[in-house]
């Protein structure tokens, strides 16, 4: 037998009540501390940068932000974390560019998969890499190595931190937008990279003001060109990599910023995103950024979702024709 109508209103009245109340009891977000998990150790550029943003962020969110240092293995160890961590906002996974673009092409099982496993919140910077040159080159520009490229196949060299690493990928992207073929000297430490390159024993390299900064400071190399899309604020003397008579349009650099695991409620997601735009518009945040010669690069979800697809498109072809395996 069906309720009477003033039954049946009675118990709606009672449900919606019902409702209200739980909503009402619901801790507005975020209610506690949350967690950003990084594959950086503590004191390497991407973790500095990110504390700094952690530290505005907690004061926007009022909430601790914890920055948890998870290195090693490829960032395996950290995006798994992030991976299996609830999707309740309340972690946070911090990657580059090129754990985002390049992984899917180096490894043939990889333990996770960007688009699937996570949902982008935003990035957080982006920096461009300087074509780095022993003092005593006798390069002037872009268009004298890419000549010396061209006339001794095989006998330019360029050095990097490590098989597949930035420099190295940057390479060659280099070579193939110019059709030249040079020599790729792998090194375990940037250091040692920026101090062979300095000495002349390898002939060029990419790297940034902070990563070459001991050896530039000193004057021993030179920033011959930066593969950027226009001159960069402090280094308005050093002209882009197509200035300088290389390629048209020729970019190489990295972005780093913030993932969710996937299934992070959309206004949770959204709730960072402002947050984290607003602490990287804060003016103390710009100008510890400019030190790194990085800038502020946030963005919504669905432009970083963008972003990551054409971060893929991008290496996929380089690291496929180089045949580069890393397992």
């Amino acid at each position: 037998m069906s309720k009477p109508p003033i039954a049946r209103m009675l118990a709606a009245a009672a449900l919606a009540a019902a409702s209200s109340a739980a909503v009402a009891a619901a801790p507005a977000y975020p209610a506690r501390p949350l967690k950003i998990v990084t594959p950086f150790a503590v004191g390497q550029g991407p973790d500095v940068l990110l504390r700094i943003v952690a530290e505005k962020l907690t004061a926007t969110l009022g909430q601790q932000v914890i920055v948890e240092n998870r290195p090693g293995a490829s960032g395996f160890l950290a995006f798994e974390a992030g991976r299996r961590a609830a999707p309740d906002g309340y972690t946070l996974v911090h990657m580059d560019s090129y754990h985002v673009g390049t992984q899917p092409y180096l490894f043939a099982r990889l333990p996770y998969d960007v688009r699937k496993d996570f949902d982008p919140v935003t990035p957080l910077v982006r920096n461009y890499f300087f074509v780095v040159v022993p003092a005593a080159s006798p390069w002037r520009t872009m268009g004298d190595l890419i000549a010396s490229a061209k006339a001794r196949p095989g006998g330019v060299s360029y050095g990097s931190w490590g098989v597949a690493s930035p420099a190295h990928l940057g390479g060659l992207l280099l070579e193939a937008a110019t059709g030249t073929s040079m020599m790729h000297v792998p090194y375990k430490e940037s250091a040692q990279l920026f101090q062979s390159v300095a000495v002349g024993d390898v002939n060029w390299t990419l790297g940034s003001p902070v990563s070459a900064g001991p050896v530039y400071q000193s004057g021993k190399v030179r920033f011959l060109a930066v593969a950027a899309p226009q001159r960069l604020p402090g280094y308005a003397e050093v002209p882009t990599v197509a200035q300088a008579g290389g390629p048209a349009n020729f970019e190489v650099g990295g972005w780093n910023g913030l993932f969710a695991p996937k299934g992070t409620p959309a206004g949770i997601v959204q709730r960072l995103n402002e947050g984290i735009a607003a602490a990287l518009k804060a003016p103390d945040v710009q100008e510890k950024l400019a030190t790194f010669t990085y800038e502020a690069y946030a963005m919504p979800p669905r432009d970083m979702a963008r972003l990551v697809d054409e971060e893929i498109a991008k290496w996929g072809p380089i690291i496929k024709g180089a045949g580069i395996h890393l397992d």
